[in-house]
């Protein structure tokens, strides 16, 4: 009866359709589906390309809490996990519990059924061992390295290379060798895979995180978000220990001592979310500043971007961040509005003109770049039609839905052939 169910649920009465090119699982450990905003947008490509999807992921909010649904076409299987984590033992055991759990769903469902793919965004590293008995059976594996896991260790945990980050550099190698292809997030990443993976380059595919710039567009903006204020500044994100909440807040604090004339809205949640709250009023913010947290309906998040002044991107340099592209910025852009960030390698490579950069890490230069873009309307316009066109002509999602096809194409291609 359980299993009858399961098959059975759904919450938009969307049949999944025939699969034409082949049956891919996608594993994923750190969001559920579909809030997660890449695998989400992935999923639906391969959808739409004519691949049968069928997901693994943790339970999420309200919203993603059923263990099993299909979705828009889409099937999603979700396994329970720990509380929050917060220090680095809660991670082991969020990793450990989640891979046993991944491990039996995968057994479970591949009874039943061959798939043609196995598609295992990180973190954590270690997703597709998940799956090793599968890539026996001739499945092809790809690794979604969205996250430099070492570097991600370092950042949050504020260590060195020790112990455990050469440990997370030995299971980033297990990753890249189970893969038959690494789908990159863009070139430093591609890079890592070339050397710290030694994959071979024709392995390897870039597939941005990028806005469908159908639905991240320009709206009508609403005054009434402005709270009054002449001007509003804008995060929407991720809120990690390493997303730079905490510069944001001093930056922010340097700015309400130049100029009242502002509010400052922070939609998202994560980690640091209520140690920011704590911060913002210990810093005197708290009238200022607020946190909806996170926003599902996306047209809700492109009418506040499209009511913002200046959208900002507060992530710090480390040894994570300046290499990773960072989604806010490009939808942003995409919104048509002005950024103002941290001097970041990968920042610069999305954002070009269409950002201004602050000194890296320097709380007063991002407040002062922000002050003088509140003061230059005509700029801020230049800058965000630039941005839009920028994000069109190089980094949409149409963009990198090719990509992701290309990618899953080779690694079909050269699947070999069917052991009996």
């Amino acid at each position: 009866m359980a299993e009858h169910a399961e098959e059975t649920a759904s919450t938009d009465g969307r049949e999944q359709a025939p699969a034409t090119r082949g049956r891919t699982l996608m594993l994923v450990e750190n969001i559920s589906v579909p809030s997660d905003r890449r695998v989400w947008p992935e999923c639906r490509a391969l959808r739409d390309a004519g691949y049968e999807v069928v997901v693994v992921c943790p339970q999420g909010g309200d919203d993603d809490r059923l263990p099993f649904e299909r979705h828009e076409g889409v099937e999603i299987h979700r396994f329970p996990i720990p509380g929050a984590s917060t220090g680095f033992p809660g991670y082991v055991r969020e990793y450990a519990t989640a891979f046993v759990r991944v491990a039996l769903l995968v057994r479970r469902l591949s009874r039943r059924r061959r798939f043609d793919v196995v598609h295992a965004a990180n973190p954590p590293d270690f997703l597709l061992a998940a799956a090793w008995p599968l890539k026996r059976a001739g499945t092809r594996f790809i690794f979604d390295h969205h996250d430099l896991a070492p570097e991600l260790y370092q950042t949050r945990f504020n260590r060195g290379e020790d112990v455990l980050y050469r440990l997370g550099l030995a299971l980033e190698r297990l990753s890249f060798r189970l893969a038959d292809v690494v789908i990159a997030t863009n070139g430093s990443y591609r890079r890592i895979a070339l050397t710290r993976g030694r994959k071979n380059p024709e392995d390897v595919f870039v597939v941005r995180n990028a806005p469908d710039t159908r639905r991240f567009r320009p709206l009508s903006p609403d005054p009434s978000l402005k709270r009054g204020k002449a001007h509003l500044l804008t995060y929407v994100g991720v809120m990690g220990p390493q997303d730079g909440l905490d510069y944001a807040m001093r930056a922010l604090r340097h700015l309400l001592d130049i100029r009242q004339d502002w509010h400052a809205t922070f939609v998202g949640d994560g980690d640091a979310l209520e140690e920011t709250k704590v911060l913002a009023r210990e810093l005197g913010l708290q009238d200022v500043v607020d946190f909806p947290g996170f926003v599902r309906d996306e047209e809700e998040i492109v009418r506040l971007l499209s009511t913002s002044d200046v959208c900002i991107a507060p992530e710090p340099k480390s040894p994570l961040n300046d290499v990773s592209t960072l989604m806010k910025i490009a939808e942003y852009m995409a919104a048509g509005r002005p950024v103002v960030a941290f001097d970041l390698a990968e920042s610069r490579v999305t954002a070009g003109d269409a950002a201004t950069y602050a000194v890296p890490n320097d709380e007063a230069s991002f407040a002062l770049c922000i002050s003088q873009l509140l003061d230059d309307p005509d700029r801020r316009d230049r800058m965000g039609e630039l941005g839009r066109a920028r994000v069109s002509e190089f980094f949409s999602w149409d963009h990198s839905v090719r990509a992701l096809l290309e990618a899953y194409e080779h690694a079909t291609a050269a699947r070999e052939p069917r052991r009996h």
